[in-house]
């Protein structure tokens, strides 16, 4: 009888690990023959090990490393920054300011489009970045929301109740109006779904002649943006608040972690965080108006 081998894992296993996306999708990539292993074609049920060389769609998987310690940051995005790694056009991305990772990579929990601000997490595990973003975990998301427009009672009803957009039925969970100037035209609010597809706040919104002129992320789940984090800054979340994740999406409890205690966001360090971004945003305009000169002298 030959023993089975406990070095290998399942493919869509680590596929979903390197933040890929869920186990059900990887199953669906490796079926619809996106997915080489050692240059041939997977299969379903094939398992792989560490030495094994995984491409999808042509692209070498860069495997993260296996039995690391699961790691959060929480970013404070400004608006203007694409949730991309690489952009063709040199526009900013929330890639560029993070700490470097050995052997492994920052996976964004979810998205937020160009013109949002506000919560964004990036975990070196690729399971709880897909268990917190999927569907089917209903881990809610809080929003504050400056809408331009009369807001009537009867659209917060239907925005409650539920609205048909091109993608399916889309609704608020929770809205709390905020207070504002009797006239005026802009009106805050704090909106929460349990879903995050594509630009769905503003698309709710705009369903009902509205217009979104400011969103941003307060929550996710049950971790609140921290209030003194510059915006372009991130922080490394401590073991109790990275379990507080897990536990939601019911993954075991992690015992090990760089950070033990959550770092005070004191005056000296908030003081080093904004020279920190004012610097890194300094650079990329002094690198962008060197590609124009450069461009242009040609």
């Amino acid at each position: 009888m030959t023993a089975k081998n406990t070095t290998s894992e399942k493919l869509q296993k680590v596929m979903a690990n390197n933040g890929l996306g869920s186990r059900r999708e990887m199953e669906k990539w490796i079926a619809d023959g996106r997915v080489l292993v050692n240059s041939k074609p997977a299969s379903l049920g094939d398992r792989v090990e560490v030495k094994d060389q995984i491409k999808v769609d042509g692209e070498l998987m860069i495997r993260s490393k296996e039995n690391s310690a699961c790691r959060v940051l929480m970013y404070n995005k400004p608006e203007g920054e694409l949730c991309a790694r690489v952009d063709p056009q040199g526009r900013p991305t929330v890639f560029e300011r993070l700490p470097v990772l050995t052997g492994e990579r920052w996976i964004t929990v979810g998205r937020l489009d160009i013109n949002t601000s506000g919560l964004l997490l990036f975990t070196n595990d690729g399971e709880l970045a897909n268990r917190l973003m999927h569907p089917s975990h209903e881990v809610e998301r809080e929003y504050a929301v400056r809408v331009f427009g009369e807001v009537t009672p009867k659209m917060l009803r239907t925005l409650s109740t539920g609205v048909e957009l091109e993608d399916g039925k889309a609704k608020f969970n929770h809205i709390h109006v905020r207070p504002s100037e009797p006239e005026s035209l802009n009106h805050w609010f704090n909106v929460t779904l349990s879903e995050g597809r594509n630009r769905e706040v503003r698309r709710l919104w705009e369903s009902q002649g509205l217009q979104v002129s400011r969103l941003m992320r307060v929550r996710y789940g049950n971790l609140e943006l921290f209030k003194r984090l510059p915006q372009g800054a991130w922080v490394e979340l401590d073991i109790q608040n990275v379990n507080a994740l897990r536990k939601m999406v019911q993954l075991p409890e992690e015992t090990e972690s760089k950070v033990h205690v959550q770092e005070t966001l004191d005056h000296t360090k908030l003081s080093r965080m904004r020279r920190s971004v004012r610097k890194h945003r300094q650079s990329k305009v002094t690198g962008q108006r060197q590609r124009r000169n450069s461009h242009q002298n040609r």
